[in-house]
């Protein structure tokens, strides 16, 4: 016989059509681009940190630079400065990576309710193109953060290669290896490391914000469709009750003339 569908299974129906539904209105562009945005954030704020903590490290015992007082700006305290500037960097993006994917929520609702409020989508639209201008302001910031990480990276990579490629003349070794002086290999070596994760990171950031401009763009173009679908709507159904009315009007004075 057919089986009893009763008040639990009716219940077990209604929950999972509620859970295709709400999968079916996740923007999971904007999610996939708010989580490589902030693993790349995550890996060049904490990377970085440790690198430029390791750096000061070096510069301290292996090369004897001193602090200098407070009013003068040596390397140390530029140092300091970039460390502050990572946390609002960090702070910054964890607040920005919320508001694109809210932005992608409303968007993507206003693009499936295409008949819906025409302000809505219109303040939509406008967002929308507010959030590409800014996007597109980080994406060249963050083009220069790599730039700027590749620096130390390219440093010692470049010193590494000289002193694999060295040559010997008069017993003299040519190759000027930052770790004779001192025994920092180690440290060294970990703060290369770590600065290759930090540019890692920013290259993450970089295809992230690549990323949130596709799809800011296909969302500002397919909500300016609803609206001039919404337009084309009012337009057609104010015709449509023009034609109706007319109707109406010649059917009463022919009523009239007959009788």
């Amino acid at each position: 016989g057919i089986p009893f569908a009763g008040p639990q299974s009716t219940d077990q129906y209604r929950c999972f059509e509620c859970c295709v539904k709400c999968l079916g209105v996740l923007p999971y562009a904007s999610l996939f681009a708010t989580i490589l945005l902030y693993a790349g954030v995550a890996l060049f704020c904490g990377c970085g940190h440790e690198a430029l903590s390791g750096t000061v490290t070096i510069l301290q015992n292996y090369f004897e630079v001193v602090r200098a007082p407070v009013e003068t700006l040596d390397v140390l305290t530029m140092i300091d400065i970039l460390k502050y500037v990572i946390y609002g960097v960090a702070a910054a993006f964890f607040v920005y990576g919320i508001l694109l994917m809210v932005e992608g929520f409303f968007t993507t609702g206003a693009i499936r309710d295409l008949y819906g409020d025409f302000k809505i989508t219109a303040c939509g639209r406008c967002v929308s193109a507010w959030f590409i201008m800014l996007t597109y302001i980080f994406f060249l910031a963050w083009l220069g953060v790599t730039a700027f990480t590749s620096l130390p990276v390219f440093m010692y990579f470049n010193i590494w290669t000289i002193c694999q490629n060295t040559t010997v003349v008069e017993g003299a070794n040519l190759c000027l290896d930052l770790r004779q002086f001192g025994k920092g290999a180690l440290v060294l070596d970990m703060t290369f490391h770590l600065f290759v994760c930090a540019l890692a990171g920013a290259g993450a950031a970089v295809i992230a914000m690549v990323h949130y401009l596709m799809v800011l763009s296909a969302n500002w173009a397919y909500v300016k469709d609803a609206c001039r679908m919404q337009k084309y709507e009012d337009i057609k159904s104010k015709e449509e009750q023009e034609l109706h009315d007319i109707h109406s009007t010649r059917s009463k004075e022919r009523l009239n003339a007959y009788t």
